[in-house]
Protein backbone atom coordinates (compact mmCIF):
# COMPACT_ATOMS: atom_id res chain seq x y z
CA UNK A 1 0.00 0.00 0.00
CA UNK A 2 2.86 2.36 0.87
CA UNK A 3 4.64 1.59 -2.41
CA UNK A 4 1.45 2.30 -4.35
CA UNK A 5 0.98 5.62 -2.54
CA UNK A 6 4.57 6.58 -3.29
CA UNK A 7 4.01 5.80 -6.97
CA UNK A 8 0.87 7.92 -6.98
CA UNK A 9 2.73 10.78 -5.29
CA UNK A 10 5.53 10.63 -7.87
CA UNK A 11 3.03 10.53 -10.73
CA UNK A 12 1.11 13.45 -9.24
CA UNK A 13 4.31 15.47 -8.76
CA UNK A 14 5.37 14.76 -12.34
CA UNK A 15 2.02 15.89 -13.73
CA UNK A 16 2.05 19.05 -11.60
CA UNK A 17 5.63 19.84 -12.55
CA UNK A 18 4.92 19.34 -16.26
CA UNK A 19 1.81 21.51 -16.02
CA UNK A 20 3.76 24.32 -14.33
CA UNK A 21 6.48 24.11 -16.99
CA UNK A 22 3.93 24.27 -19.82
CA UNK A 23 2.17 27.19 -18.15
CA UNK A 24 5.44 29.12 -17.73
CA UNK A 25 6.42 28.49 -21.34
CA UNK A 26 2.96 29.47 -22.57
CA UNK A 27 3.13 32.73 -20.60
CA UNK A 28 6.57 33.50 -21.96
CA UNK A 29 5.39 32.77 -25.49
CA UNK A 30 2.35 35.01 -25.01
CA UNK A 31 4.49 37.88 -23.69
CA UNK A 32 6.97 37.52 -26.55
CA UNK A 33 4.17 37.40 -29.12
CA UNK A 34 2.55 40.51 -27.62
CA UNK A 35 5.78 42.51 -27.48
CA UNK A 36 6.86 41.67 -31.02
CA UNK A 37 3.50 41.22 -32.73
CA UNK A 38 3.75 44.32 -34.95
CA UNK A 39 7.24 43.49 -36.21
CA UNK A 40 6.46 39.83 -36.89
CA UNK A 41 3.23 40.53 -38.77
CA UNK A 42 4.91 43.22 -40.88
CA UNK A 43 7.68 40.85 -41.90
CA UNK A 44 5.25 38.01 -42.57
CA UNK A 45 3.02 40.16 -44.78
CA UNK A 46 5.91 41.71 -46.69
CA UNK A 47 8.08 38.66 -47.29
CA UNK A 48 5.96 35.55 -46.79
CA UNK A 49 7.04 32.93 -49.34
CA UNK A 50 4.59 31.96 -52.05
CA UNK A 51 3.46 28.39 -51.40
CA UNK A 52 1.63 25.53 -53.07
CA UNK A 53 -0.55 23.15 -51.09
CA UNK A 54 -0.34 19.67 -52.60
CA UNK A 55 -3.50 17.67 -51.96
CA UNK A 56 -3.29 14.16 -50.47
CA UNK A 57 -2.98 11.33 -52.97
CA UNK A 58 -1.39 7.94 -53.55
CA UNK A 59 1.79 8.12 -55.60
CA UNK A 60 4.80 5.98 -56.51
CA UNK A 61 8.49 6.85 -56.61
CA UNK A 62 11.81 5.03 -56.57
CA UNK A 63 13.22 4.91 -53.06
CA UNK A 64 16.40 6.81 -52.26
CA UNK A 65 19.47 4.81 -51.33
CA UNK A 66 22.17 2.55 -52.69
CA UNK A 67 20.73 -0.93 -53.06
CA UNK A 68 22.68 -4.18 -53.35
CA UNK A 69 21.80 -7.83 -53.80
CA UNK A 70 24.39 -10.61 -53.46
CA UNK A 71 27.15 -8.00 -53.50
CA UNK A 72 26.02 -6.27 -56.71
CA UNK A 73 24.35 -2.89 -57.02
CA UNK A 74 20.72 -2.93 -58.20
CA UNK A 75 17.97 -0.39 -58.77
CA UNK A 76 16.08 0.75 -55.69
CA UNK A 77 12.52 -0.50 -55.24
CA UNK A 78 9.52 1.52 -56.37
CA UNK A 79 7.42 2.49 -53.37
CA UNK A 80 3.74 3.30 -53.42
CA UNK A 81 2.79 5.76 -50.69
CA UNK A 82 -0.63 6.98 -49.62
CA UNK A 83 -0.27 10.52 -48.30
CA UNK A 84 -3.20 11.44 -46.06
CA UNK A 85 -2.34 15.08 -45.22
CA UNK A 86 -1.78 18.02 -47.58
CA UNK A 87 1.78 19.29 -47.99
CA UNK A 88 2.47 23.03 -48.00
CA UNK A 89 5.71 23.73 -49.87
CA UNK A 90 7.36 26.80 -51.38
CA UNK A 91 6.30 27.34 -54.99
CA UNK A 92 9.80 28.54 -55.88
CA UNK A 93 13.24 27.74 -54.54
CA UNK A 94 14.57 30.22 -51.99
CA UNK A 95 15.86 33.20 -53.93
CA UNK A 96 19.10 35.11 -53.67
CA UNK A 97 17.23 38.17 -52.42
CA UNK A 98 15.42 36.27 -49.67
CA UNK A 99 18.57 34.49 -48.55
CA UNK A 100 20.44 37.82 -48.53
CA UNK A 101 18.00 39.10 -45.88
CA UNK A 102 19.03 36.25 -43.60
CA UNK A 103 22.71 37.03 -44.23
CA UNK A 104 22.13 40.73 -43.51
CA UNK A 105 20.44 39.75 -40.24
CA UNK A 106 23.52 37.78 -39.22
CA UNK A 107 21.64 34.47 -39.08
CA UNK A 108 23.01 32.90 -42.29
CA UNK A 109 26.47 32.51 -43.78
CA UNK A 110 27.01 34.14 -47.15
CA UNK A 111 26.44 31.86 -50.14
CA UNK A 112 29.22 31.05 -52.57
CA UNK A 113 27.78 32.15 -55.92
CA UNK A 114 29.73 31.09 -58.99
CA UNK A 115 27.91 33.22 -61.53
CA UNK A 116 27.12 36.93 -61.62
CA UNK A 117 23.51 37.84 -62.40
CA UNK A 118 21.95 41.23 -63.11
CA UNK A 119 20.77 43.15 -60.06
CA UNK A 120 17.19 43.36 -61.33
CA UNK A 121 16.85 39.58 -61.85
CA UNK A 122 16.12 37.27 -58.94
CA UNK A 123 17.40 33.73 -59.23
CA UNK A 124 17.47 30.81 -56.80
CA UNK A 125 20.20 31.07 -54.20
CA UNK A 126 23.02 28.64 -54.99
CA UNK A 127 26.28 27.83 -53.27
CA UNK A 128 24.53 26.85 -50.04
CA UNK A 129 25.14 23.79 -47.90
CA UNK A 130 22.70 21.65 -45.96
CA UNK A 131 23.75 23.56 -42.83
CA UNK A 132 23.06 26.89 -44.55
CA UNK A 133 19.58 25.73 -45.56
CA UNK A 134 18.81 24.63 -41.99
CA UNK A 135 19.94 28.02 -40.66
CA UNK A 136 17.69 29.83 -43.14
CA UNK A 137 14.69 27.69 -42.15
CA UNK A 138 15.22 28.57 -38.48
CA UNK A 139 15.58 32.27 -39.30
CA UNK A 140 12.46 32.30 -41.48
CA UNK A 141 10.51 30.62 -38.70
CA UNK A 142 11.55 33.32 -36.24
CA UNK A 143 10.64 36.09 -38.67
CA UNK A 144 7.21 34.78 -39.66
CA UNK A 145 6.13 32.88 -36.55
CA UNK A 146 5.63 29.81 -38.75
CA UNK A 147 7.42 26.46 -38.77
CA UNK A 148 9.63 25.99 -41.82
CA UNK A 149 11.92 23.05 -42.51
CA UNK A 150 13.68 21.18 -45.28
CA UNK A 151 11.58 18.45 -46.93
CA UNK A 152 12.36 14.75 -46.91
CA UNK A 153 13.21 13.03 -50.18
CA UNK A 154 9.73 11.48 -50.15
CA UNK A 155 8.10 14.90 -49.72
CA UNK A 156 10.12 16.26 -52.64
CA UNK A 157 8.95 13.32 -54.76
CA UNK A 158 5.36 13.98 -53.67
CA UNK A 159 5.55 17.67 -54.62
CA UNK A 160 7.65 17.23 -57.77
CA UNK A 161 5.15 14.84 -59.33
CA UNK A 162 6.13 13.76 -62.83
CA UNK A 163 9.32 15.85 -62.67
CA UNK A 164 10.89 13.72 -59.97
CA UNK A 165 13.84 11.71 -61.37
CA UNK A 166 13.92 7.95 -61.76
CA UNK A 167 17.57 6.93 -61.85
CA UNK A 168 16.93 3.26 -62.63
CA UNK A 169 19.54 1.64 -64.87
CA UNK A 170 17.70 -1.58 -65.70
CA UNK A 171 17.44 -5.07 -64.32
CA UNK A 172 20.45 -6.73 -65.94
CA UNK A 173 22.23 -9.13 -63.58
CA UNK A 174 25.54 -8.47 -65.34
CA UNK A 175 27.61 -5.90 -63.37
CA UNK A 176 29.39 -4.86 -66.59
CA UNK A 177 26.07 -3.87 -68.17
CA UNK A 178 25.27 -1.73 -65.16
CA UNK A 179 28.70 -0.08 -65.22
CA UNK A 180 28.25 0.79 -68.92
CA UNK A 181 24.76 2.17 -68.27
CA UNK A 182 26.11 4.32 -65.43
CA UNK A 183 28.95 5.58 -67.62
CA UNK A 184 26.60 6.52 -70.47
CA UNK A 185 24.15 8.29 -68.18
CA UNK A 186 26.88 10.27 -66.38
CA UNK A 187 28.48 11.23 -69.72
CA UNK A 188 25.10 12.45 -71.00
CA UNK A 189 24.55 14.48 -67.84
CA UNK A 190 27.99 16.07 -68.13
CA UNK A 191 27.45 16.96 -71.80
CA UNK A 192 24.08 18.61 -71.10
CA UNK A 193 25.15 20.70 -68.11
CA UNK A 194 24.09 24.32 -67.96
CA UNK A 195 25.30 25.67 -64.65
CA UNK A 196 24.16 29.30 -64.90
CA UNK A 197 21.16 29.80 -62.56
CA UNK A 198 18.03 30.98 -64.36
CA UNK A 199 15.40 33.48 -63.10
CA UNK A 200 12.67 32.12 -60.87
CA UNK A 201 9.98 30.48 -62.99
CA UNK A 202 12.30 29.87 -65.97
CA UNK A 203 11.69 26.11 -65.99
CA UNK A 204 7.92 26.41 -65.58
CA UNK A 205 5.54 24.60 -63.28
CA UNK A 206 4.71 20.93 -62.87
CA UNK A 207 1.17 19.57 -62.87
CA UNK A 208 0.84 20.48 -59.17
CA UNK A 209 1.90 24.11 -59.51
CA UNK A 210 5.43 23.69 -58.11
CA UNK A 211 7.92 25.73 -60.15
CA UNK A 212 11.42 24.98 -61.44
CA UNK A 213 11.89 21.49 -60.05
CA UNK A 214 14.43 19.49 -62.10
CA UNK A 215 15.90 22.66 -63.60
CA UNK A 216 19.58 23.27 -62.92
CA UNK A 217 19.33 23.79 -59.15
CA UNK A 218 19.31 20.63 -57.03
CA UNK A 219 17.38 20.79 -53.76
CA UNK A 220 18.56 19.57 -50.36
CA UNK A 221 16.47 17.04 -48.45
CA UNK A 222 16.76 15.67 -44.91
CA UNK A 223 16.98 12.06 -46.10
CA UNK A 224 20.27 10.36 -45.27
CA UNK A 225 22.25 8.33 -47.74
CA UNK A 226 21.94 4.65 -46.87
CA UNK A 227 23.35 1.40 -48.24
CA UNK A 228 20.68 -1.28 -48.30
CA UNK A 229 21.52 -4.97 -48.72
CA UNK A 230 18.43 -6.65 -50.14
CA UNK A 231 20.02 -10.07 -49.59
CA UNK A 232 19.60 -9.71 -45.85
CA UNK A 233 16.52 -9.95 -43.70
CA UNK A 234 14.32 -6.87 -43.30
CA UNK A 235 15.79 -6.16 -39.85
CA UNK A 236 19.41 -6.37 -41.08
CA UNK A 237 19.18 -4.55 -44.40
CA UNK A 238 20.35 -1.07 -43.44
CA UNK A 239 24.05 -0.61 -42.87
CA UNK A 240 24.64 0.84 -39.38
CA UNK A 241 25.28 4.59 -39.27
CA UNK A 242 26.12 6.45 -36.07
CA UNK A 243 25.23 9.78 -37.64
CA UNK A 244 24.22 11.19 -40.99
CA UNK A 245 26.68 13.44 -42.77
CA UNK A 246 25.50 12.80 -46.34
CA UNK A 247 22.06 13.83 -47.58
CA UNK A 248 20.19 13.35 -50.84
CA UNK A 249 19.70 16.36 -53.09
CA UNK A 250 17.23 15.99 -55.97
CA UNK A 251 16.99 17.73 -59.32
CA UNK A 252 17.52 16.24 -62.76
CA UNK A 253 18.86 13.24 -60.87
CA UNK A 254 19.57 12.40 -57.25
CA UNK A 255 22.95 13.20 -55.76
CA UNK A 256 24.27 12.22 -52.33
CA UNK A 257 26.06 15.30 -50.96
CA UNK A 258 28.20 15.90 -47.87
CA UNK A 259 26.33 18.28 -45.56
CA UNK A 260 28.91 21.11 -45.59
CA UNK A 261 29.41 21.25 -49.38
CA UNK A 262 28.28 24.44 -51.09
CA UNK A 263 29.79 24.14 -54.55
CA UNK A 264 29.24 20.62 -55.92
CA UNK A 265 31.76 21.15 -58.71
CA UNK A 266 34.51 21.28 -56.09
CA UNK A 267 33.74 17.77 -54.81
CA UNK A 268 31.60 16.28 -52.08
CA UNK A 269 29.31 14.22 -54.27
CA UNK A 270 29.37 10.77 -52.71
CA UNK A 271 28.29 8.93 -55.85
CA UNK A 272 27.47 9.67 -59.50
CA UNK A 273 27.55 12.93 -61.44
CA UNK A 274 27.53 16.07 -59.28
CA UNK A 275 24.66 18.60 -59.41
CA UNK A 276 24.99 21.80 -61.42
CA UNK A 277 24.08 23.88 -58.34
CA UNK A 278 22.88 23.35 -54.78
CA UNK A 279 19.84 25.26 -53.50
CA UNK A 280 16.67 24.48 -51.58
CA UNK A 281 13.00 25.11 -50.95
CA UNK A 282 11.18 24.64 -47.65
CA UNK A 283 8.08 22.93 -46.36
CA UNK A 284 5.75 24.72 -43.93
CA UNK A 285 4.42 22.61 -41.09
CA UNK A 286 0.72 23.29 -40.64
CA UNK A 287 -0.04 21.12 -37.60
CA UNK A 288 -1.81 23.11 -34.87
CA UNK A 289 1.08 22.96 -32.39
CA UNK A 290 3.92 23.97 -34.75
CA UNK A 291 3.63 27.77 -34.17
CA UNK A 292 3.91 27.12 -30.44
CA UNK A 293 7.06 25.06 -30.98
CA UNK A 294 8.56 27.87 -33.07
CA UNK A 295 7.90 30.37 -30.29
CA UNK A 296 9.29 28.04 -27.62
CA UNK A 297 12.46 27.43 -29.65
CA UNK A 298 12.87 31.18 -30.13
CA UNK A 299 13.25 31.42 -26.34
CA UNK A 300 16.27 29.11 -26.52
CA UNK A 301 14.39 26.01 -25.36
CA UNK A 302 15.29 22.95 -27.45
CA UNK A 303 12.42 20.51 -28.02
Amino acid sequence: MTALSLKDDILHATIVGSSIFIAVVACAVLIKATLFRTETVAIALADAPQVVTVAPRTFSYRAAGEYYRDGYEVDGPVRTVSVTQPLTIMKYQVSQADYARCVADGACSAAEPEFHVADDVDVPVTGVSYTDAEAYASWLGRQTGEAWRLPTDEELAFAAGTRFPDDALGSSANPADRWLATYRKDAERTANRDGVPKPLGHFGENELGVADFAGNVWEWSTTCRQRVDLSRSQAERLAPAASCGIYWAAGQHRAAMVFFVRNPKGGGCAVGAPPDNLGFRLVKDTTWYEPLLVAVRSLGIRL
